[in-house]
């Protein structure tokens, strides 16, 4: 579903131009080589900007209010502060949507892609609400993210080396956990978000989800052009259209929401530095980095622009600054949103300045909370049944990277299907690590980040160490490291 020359963003058959080694040796990622503008570095019609943004901001927009929503309950915050915790982040998370795309000086992938609040620090977040008490809690957390963001900051240039660790196989293995490991949030989102939720699980909901699928599906088979590529906002609004006859969505929060509120700098207090908190928090980073680091791999696989070392260092500043700078305007860790990868692979547009747009519309929600509201309408169940789309895609994606990486190796085979294994194990069952050490469980309870962990090392053990020793016949076929020396 996502072809590497997918060509031009009005799904015409230019074959797009990859930035090649000039842009990586010149230190200003995505930058475009040629005379042709790459379709990354495209700018839109305006109408065709903000529609597609608007289809960015709705794919993530759950993924961004859900880290507050339960980190703003577990350390006891009114109706009042808790909104006011979610317009920030929504604003923090348009300020490094909008730092990754467009970018200032090596900060920035300059690449369609999406960042906002991380969802792996919500654990030890809400660990550290318990220790320190609901008075004490956000300035620590505040504390702990700032330290975490300039970690991320000053050890991109050095984690981005990694790459050299990533052949095809081991970005296709990647790649395809995102897709699995989202699809289950898809699911959940499908029978109502939670169990709490009115009608949870119930035949409206589930079958509120079929038909918002059904709906994207069909318009992106019948309709043609720029609105084919609004068939995931088409099949969000038609699902929230039916929604309301089935009382599955009401007006309620709109009718609550206040019009304008400028974010109050450190409005739960100054940032508490603790030790136990910021290694906590440190550790959330790493694994954040990993994950990061495997999502610019695979956008760039799919907007066929190479995520190479300048442009993943660049791409993991932003995110570190972005974190560092987030509890300022009372926001938590900016990370990659694998989700809106989806998005592109299935629209096919790759202007980053789509994106852009994005980032400005989810500022605006954090600055007029009404707005924020009225995109809050889309019931669980139509985002469910649309991620199931988005998510999919991610996985095909990776299965398609994976065909070209060279399966007939019995070593590569062995490599996707014990990282497969490993990154499904807490997909499948959550709770299989409680009893481990709990930096063991903030690494291993993403089914991403414990399956790259698991393709890294197994690439490592059979491309890498003792490689020199090893006959072509031995099975380096589909990597890119076929010497003794990594390419």
């Amino acid at each position: 579903m996502a072809p590497s020359n997918t060509g031009n963003t009005d799904g015409g058959s230019t074959p797009a131009r990859p930035s090649g080694p000039d842009g990586a040796s010149s230190g200003l990622p995505g930058r475009p080589s040629g005379p042709e503008t790459h379709p990354v570095d495209e700018l839109l019609p305006p109408v065709k900007l903000v529609s597609t943004g608007l289809q960015h901001v709705a794919a993530m927009y759950a993924g961004v209010v859900a880290p507050p929503l339960i980190v703003g309950a577990g350390v006891g915050l009114s109706p009042t502060e808790l909104a006011l915790l979610i317009s920030a982040s929504l604003f923090t998370a348009g300020l490094a949507t909008l730092l990754q795309t467009l970018g200032i000086w090596k900060i920035g992938a300059r690449l369609p892609f999406v960042n906002g609040v991380s969802f792996a620090g919500v654990a030890p977040m809400i660990a550290i609400a318990k220790e320190h008490g609901p008075k004490d809690a956000l300035p620590v957390i505040f504390g702990a993210v700032i330290v975490a963001g300039i970690l991320c900051f000053l050890a991109a240039p050095y984690f981005c080396k990694l790459i050299r660790f990533f052949p095809p196989v081991v970005q296709g293995t990647v790649i395809t956990l995102i897709g699995v490991s989202l699809l289950p949030v898809a699911v959940n989102w499908a029978r109502g978000g939670s169990p709490g939720a009115p009608g949870y699980g119930s035949m409206r909901a589930i079958g509120l989800a079929a038909i918002t699928l059904v709906a994207v599906v069909l318009c992106n088979r019948l309709l043609r052009g720029f609105w084919q590529q609004l068939s995931l906002l088409l099949g969000l609004a038609i699902g929230t259209l039916l929604a309301f006859p089935l009382g599955l969505a009401d007006f309620g929060a709109v009718q609550d929401a206040k019009i304008f509120a400028l974010p109050s700098p450190f409005h739960f207090g100054a940032p508490a530095f603790d030790a136990a908190a910021i290694v906590s928090l440190c550790i959330v980073m790493v694994v954040s980095m990993t994950e990061s680091t495997a999502d610019m791999l695979a956008l760039g696989k799919i907007v066929d622009r190479e995520a190479d070392e300048p442009v993943l260092a660049a791409g993991l500043r932003a995110d570190g600054l972005a974190t560092a700078l987030s509890p300022v305007f009372n926001g938590f860790a900016a990370s990659a949103f694998a989700q809106n990868i989806g998005l592109v692979a299935l629209t096919k547009i790759r202007s980053r300045f789509v994106v852009a747009a994005g980032g400005g519309i989810l500022i605006l929600l954090g600055l007029f909370p009404v707005l924020g509201s009225v995109v809050s309408l889309v019931p669980q169940p139509v985002l469910g049944g649309a991620g199931i789309v988005l998510f999919g895609t991610v996985a095909a994606s990776g299965i398609r990277t994976l065909a070209e990486a060279g399966m007939e190796s019995s070593s590569n085979t062995i490599l996707v299907s014990v990282s497969l294994g490993v990154g499904i194990i807490p997909i499948a069952v959550p709770a299989f690590y409680d009893a481990f050490p709990e930096a063991v469980r903030t690494l291993m309870h993403s089914g991403i980040s414990a399956g790259c962990v698991m393709a890294v090392l197994l690439n490592l053990l059979f491309h890498h160490v003792g490689v020199a020793r090893r006959s072509p016949a031995d099975g380096t076929s589909g990597t890119t490291v076929p010497t003794a020396t990594p390419s």
